[in-house]
């Protein structure tokens, strides 16, 4: 299945939802103009696509967040931005789980990481932190590690006296945009084959 044939099926499966929603998934990043197309907001970035695709609004203001309703893969999920800054995502994030009574393994988190090639994904079900601020305080505030992620590579630091923050924080340049695009509308499927309870087949496909 193509990517516009994919990008079809998930705008059809679009649906106003009410009452709790059977997934929470989070994408990570900093609010604001300032922020935008940065490597830190990739997991923005990823919401934003998928809110496109879905004909979705995400800009309802609750648990901290900017969030959105979806039915992806016949589930109900909320879609949530946290609006704290990026070192205080956990939050939002644990206050929605609390409100909604989900489960943790109902939580899916998507954000950058500096390990990985620009535009390349890596799944996974569960893990550390990884020196992630974001994942660190989502941790530390629901009291577990497990739950899936979706990484989105965002490059290494050019050198490595190169200020981490600051490459973070940078934005993308020209070239890269188009395989960030590509990345987004990539873990978009991920999403919707990881709610659907086909993990498996998400890492087979996309995992670098």
């Amino acid at each position: 299945m193509g990517i516009m044939e994919i990008f079809a099926q998930l705008s059809a499966n679009h649906t106003q939802t009410g009452g709790k929603p059977e997934w929470l998934i989070v994408g990570l990043g900093n609010p604001g103009m300032t922020y935008e197309n940065t490597r830190h907001n990739a997991g923005f970035m990823t919401i934003d696509t998928l809110a496109k695709a879905q004909n979705a609004d995400v800009t309802r203001m609750k648990f901290k967040a900017y969030c959105g309703d979806i039915v992806l893969g016949g589930q109900k999920c909320l879609l949530m931005k946290p609006n704290t800054y990026m070192n205080n995502s956990g939050e939002a994030v644990e206050a929605a789980l609390q409100f909604y009574k989900l489960d943790i393994d109902r939580l899916i988190v998507v954000y950058d990481d500096i390990s990985l090639e620009t535009g390349k994904l890596r799944i996974r079900r569960k893990g550390s932190d990884g020196g992630h601020n974001g994942i660190k305080s989502i941790i530390a505030l629901t009291g577990s590690q497990d739950f899936a992620r979706i990484k989105v590579g965002v490059g290494k630091k050019p050198h490595k006296d190169y200020n981490l923050a600051d490459w973070v924080l940078s934005q993308f340049k020209k070239d890269e945009m188009p395989l960030m695009e590509e990345a987004c509308r990539h873990a978009c499927e991920c999403l919707e084959l990881m709610v659907q309870g086909k993990t498996d087949a998400a890492m087979n496909k996309f995992n670098a």
